[in-house]
């Protein structure tokens, strides 16, 4: 069954006590209580994921804009707490959190600008530049940018929710191919480029991929902005050869499983790489489920989504479908985009040192 929500409570019972239990679970010791603190907590956040999915449909509403949201993946908050033993659990701020996937930077600053000057008691808790990952890529390539907002509500039931976070993520569809194809790297290799784990070349071959993408398809760097465009395509087109990476890709076939309706959706992805798809009309139905499926599948990869089509689903979390074609054809466009670039840069050079002998 789905943790209640007392009325007059933290969700887990406190604060202290929801870090307490990530303390205990990330050492080893956590107890059937601590555990289930840990899900009532988790279960509490379908309120403030619901909240901002309604604000930001109706602010994205005739906008080629994408908008889903999840549930952060009780492994994925297992890993972290494992990964940072002194994170305060109270505090991880992306346990809920909403995706929205833009045509190109404009539209993404744009509507990210807008959202910040609405009125509205929700307080934006971070810099605005904290989480630029688009000025500022991270090492490992990704871009996109992220705010943190805390929950705020003025209602008698809602009171108990307030300071909860949830974590926004814009990007671009260039960025989010990338980001999807690493998470499916990392599905099919040994190897975890996202958090760079395992074979580095992995992560450093997709950090030269987002260098390539940002250059050729928005005007700007990715993590290797002191090279040179052909530098940036060799070295990219050496690990390719090495690890035969879109080989590998082009080799994974996109699952062709349906979706019946956008709602809710619990993606379970097997160990054997196959992808089962569960529809729930009903939001605390779905997380009910989701409970359940993680204790009896704690092998296999599990997250509960939201869209409003299947076709949105299917976009904003195509890792799970293995989709990576898109990833391919831009990162193939990219290579040819730059190397032509650089061969006219060279081209325009020499033409200009000639006319300077004359």
């Amino acid at each position: 069954m789905t943790p209640s929500l007392s009325l007059h409570t933290f969700p887990g019972g406190s604060k202290s006590r929801v870090n307490r239990a990530g303390l205990e679970i990330s050492s080893g010791n956590g107890s059937a209580k601590d555990f289930e603190v840990l899900d009532d907590w988790r279960s509490a956040h379908r309120a403030v994921l619901n909240t901002f999915q309604a604000i930001l449909r109706v602010r994205a509403k005739g906008k080629p804009i994408t908008v889903a949201q999840r549930h952060k993946r009780k492994a994925t908050i297992l890993d972290k707490l494992e990964r940072l033993p002194k994170m305060a659990l109270a505090r991880m701020d992306d346990v809920a959190g909403c995706r929205l996937i833009f045509d190109d930077l404009t539209k993404l600053a744009e509507f990210r600008s807008s959202l910040h000057s609405a009125t509205f008691r929700h307080r934006l808790r971070n810099d605005f530049n904290k989480y630029d990952y688009i000025q500022n890529p991270k090492p490992t390539g990704y871009r996109g940018i992220h705010d943190v907002y805390e929950y705020d509500v003025n209602s008698m039931t809602g009171a108990p929710l307030k300071g909860l976070l949830i974590e926004l993520q814009y990007r671009t569809l260039i960025q989010h191919a990338w980001a999807t194809t690493v998470e499916v790297i990392g599905f099919i290799t040994k190897s975890q480029p996202k958090f760079e784990r395992g074979d580095s070349r992995y992560t450093v071959a997709m950090a030269y991929a987002s260098e390539i993408l940002a250059r050729a398809f928005e005007s700007t760097t990715g993590p290797f902005p002191h090279l040179k465009e052909r530098e940036v395509v060799a070295e990219f087109r050496r690990l390719d050869k090495e690890l035969r990476l879109l080989k590998m890709l082009r080799g994974v076939k996109a699952t062709d499983t349906t979706i019946s309706s956008g709602g809710n959706a619990i993606l379970i992805f097997r160990e054997n790489g196959l992808l089962e798809i569960r529809s729930f009309s009903s939001a605390p139905i779905a997380l009910e489920q989701l409970f359940k499926l993680e204790q009896e599948l704690n092998q296999d990869d599990i997250v509960l989504v939201r869209a409003d089509t299947s076709q949105e689903v299917r976009l904003a979390f195509k890792n799970y479908f293995s989709d990576t074609s898109d990833f391919i054809q831009l990162v193939e466009e990219g290579c040819q985009s730059l190397v032509q670039h650089a061969k006219i840069g060279r081209t325009r050079k020499s033409q200009n040192k000639g006319m300077r002998k004359h």
